[in-house]
């Protein structure tokens, strides 16, 4: 990719970004409740995944100790899936976007516990200023409440997937680290449906628009988006990346405005709170590329 320099690596992100945000958009499409869908979908995108460890001879071995790890990641980020796409179905794309957004806040309270470090002031004011967002958009949206905290929920186990995953990342390979993760996801979801006897003919039995959705929501939306931003992090820094990803939520709550019409559009109340929601997430990420870029000069 390194013919397309850093322009030609931004305009990829932000296309991986989209693709992100269209995830919530596919999610409302099909018709499947969140643990089917999300049962597919790590499916589909696992086999991606596996194709290319298989393409690219990337071994799949592992010792025992990091494959139960990688397991229940994959098992948190599985359940985070599916409550995001349920509070998609009990509320909408809007609500479930903006609220998702709050996982900075939830990071900046594990990280000091996950690392045994002090908190760090400015997350923890800024994540004060999302709960604010998060408070004005409750107090305008109270017939999405069940929603709200579906996402709120989803949020956390995004954010404490991502704190266990930051520490993984930098042992083993991002490929086997995903490979192993959807298909742990993947057991344990398989594991819930049969314990509940939820495995029957109907349960296979796809209508076509569900099948191209999952297809695409599998390959394109995950297998691919994920393998496409792990060669991006060789040509942009991680600010860039952050700072890009945050973008996830608006790309995500525009495009909803627009595909599905009324079920979409918010009181002005609401575009407030998730504004003040954004800006914090814009706001962590100018700081830390600021303090970090300080901490640089004083020891050169």
């Amino acid at each position: 990719m390194a013919e397309y320099g850093y322009k030609g690596a931004l305009a990829r992100l932000h296309l991986i970004v989209f693709i992100w945000g269209f995830t919530a958009i596919l999610g409302k499409l099909i018709t499947l409740t969140a643990v089917p869908l999300v049962w597919w979908r790590v499916l589909i995108a696992g086999l991606g995944v596996g194709a290319w460890l298989w393409w690219k001879k990337i071994p799949f071995r592992l010792n025992l100790k990091d494959v139960l790890l990688l397991v229940g990641a994959g098992l948190i980020i599985a359940l985070h899936w599916i409550t995001f796409y349920h509070a998609i179905k009990i509320s909408n794309i809007s609500v479930t976007l903006a609220c998702f957004s709050s996982g900075a806040f939830f990071v900046s309270l594990i990280e000091p516990v996950w690392h045994k470090r002090k908190p760090v002031w400015y997350e923890m004011l800024l994540g004060l200023l999302s709960m604010a967002g998060l408070g004005l958009i409750f107090k305008v949206e109270t017939q999405y409440a069940a929603g709200i905290f579906t996402a709120l929920f989803s949020a956390f186990l995004s954010a404490l997937f991502s704190v266990v995953n930051g520490q993984l990342s930098k042992r083993l390979p991002p490929e086997q680290i995903s490979f192993y993760e959807l298909w742990g996801g993947w057991g344990g979801i398989t594991i819930f449906l049969l314990a509940t006897g939820a495995f029957n003919m109907e349960f296979f039995r796809l209508s076509q628009g569900d099948t191209l959705w999952l297809l695409l929501l599998g390959t394109i939306c995950t297998a691919f988006a994920f393998i496409m931003s792990v060669q991006l992090l060789k040509h942009l820094s991680p600010y860039t990346m952050v700072l890009t990803i945050n973008l996830e939520p608006v790309y995500g709550i525009i495009l909803a405005y627009f595909i599905f019409g009324q079920s979409e559009h918010m009181s002005p109340a609401f575009y407030g709170g998730a504004g003040i929601i954004l800006l914090t997430l814009f706001g962590n990420a100018w700081l830390k590329q600021r303090l970090s870029k300080k901490a640089e000069t004083k020891q050169a």
